[in-house]
């Protein structure tokens, strides 16, 4: 739960977590696959454009879109800078290798646009699919995460990841009438109120359960609601709660309801003039980390046929002597137009050599 005063910033801090504003310094970081719903504090502003829709409408025209979330903000942190843009359009050095003669050759190229593919390379890192500038192949090109960044693209691979995280919450279950009319029951809203009236005849109370159903159809893995105690009432709250405490995925809370969130949330964020303190059960996130600490790392794996894949250790930190002699071999290698491995060829991208 996230509490403060009014003013003490705990909204912002909200919209720095969603992206719909842009850090003045340091970083927000979210997993590519994470699904994150987002609840605003004036939650019918997510509804207001369409009140002429019925609560069943509305879900299936937000979702038809392969499980696109239309709803989602055009956020500040997906926008191009104009900075962003120049890189975009300057040729940019890549290194490609035949898979026959090993041979390298160096060609600067231009990214026209990143066209939705999305795949795992040896070093599990992810790549992209492009299309470059003048070429007329639409598909099938892939570059790294790493060298598409540096030339501007972080932004449209952040979008990639999203669209791709969306579409995975729609394989559960089909966007169809009778699922989505389920659901709206599940979320508390009778049949009757969630097929057959539109939303503008509805109460406060009713309109808040369709913004939270919608929220939670893709199956977000958190979800984050801003003051979710707003026109909702005490049967409706006890029902929240309950559904808060048996939700398996991560949720965040804003709320100046201490009763409601010192019963649900074993920590506390409180923001007093944009400076956060902790308070609570903070340690249980350390615990999940010595959980994982603790585990046995393994080795191989063994499929079904019987046939057994070693896996790679994790990497081992480099001393200072030993960073240096890799750059050395490194530069010596690119120079003299040698081919690097799959670990070198990170190195090289991790310190910018290439």
């Amino acid at each position: 739960a996230c509490i403060g005063e009014n003013g003490a910033g705990k909204s912002t801090m909200i919209k720095l977590l969603v992206g719909e504003i842009e850090p003045q310094e340091g970083d927000v970081w979210k997993h590519p696959n994470a699904r994150v719903a987002y609840v605003a504090q004036h939650a019918f502003h997510h509804i207001e454009s369409h009140l002429s829709k019925t609560p069943n409408e509305y879900i299936r025209w937000r979702y038809a879109n392969n499980g696109e979330d239309k709803e989602s903000l055009v956020k500040v942190t997906m926008q191009f800078t104009d900075a962003e843009m120049k890189l975009q359009k300057t040729p940019y050095e890549i290194q490609f290798v035949d898979d026959e003669t090993g041979k390298i050759s160096k060609v600067k190229k231009v990214v026209a646009e990143l066209v939705g593919g999305r795949k795992i390379n040896k070093s599990k890192d992810y790549e992209y699919e492009i299309r470059y500038a003048g070429s007329s192949v639409d598909s099938g090109e892939f570059l790294p995460a790493k060298t598409l960044k540096k030339m501007g693209w972080e932004k449209a691979m952040k979008a990639v990841d999203m669209k791709i995280a969306q579409r995975a919450g729609l394989y559960v279950r089909p966007l169809s009438t009778k699922n989505v009319e389920e659901h709206l029951e599940d979320c508390g809203l009778v049949r009757e109120f969630g097929t057959h009236y539109r939303m503008s005849a509805l109460s406060g109370g009713q309109k808040v359960k369709v913004v939270l159903a919608a929220a939670m159809w893709n199956q977000p893995h958190i979800l984050i609601l801003d003051e979710p105690t707003n026109y909702l009432d005490r049967e409706s709250l006890g029902a929240l709660a309950g559904a808060i405490e048996t939700f398996d995925g991560g949720v965040v809370i804003i709320s100046h309801n201490n009763e409601f969130c010192s019963k649900l949330c074993p920590e506390t964020w409180v923001m007093d003039a944009g400076h956060l303190e902790t308070k609570g059960d903070a340690d249980w996130m350390l615990k999940q980390d010595t959980k994982i600490e603790a585990q046995e790392q393994i080795t191989e794996v063994t499929d079904a046929a019987g046939n057994v894949t070693k896996l790679k250790a994790a990497k081992k930190k480099l001393s200072k002597k030993e960073e240096k002699a890799l750059t050395k071999k490194v530069k010596n290698k690119i120079k003299n137009g040698e081919p690097l491995d799959t670990e070198e060829e990170e190195f090289a991208f991790e310190k910018d050599l290439l």
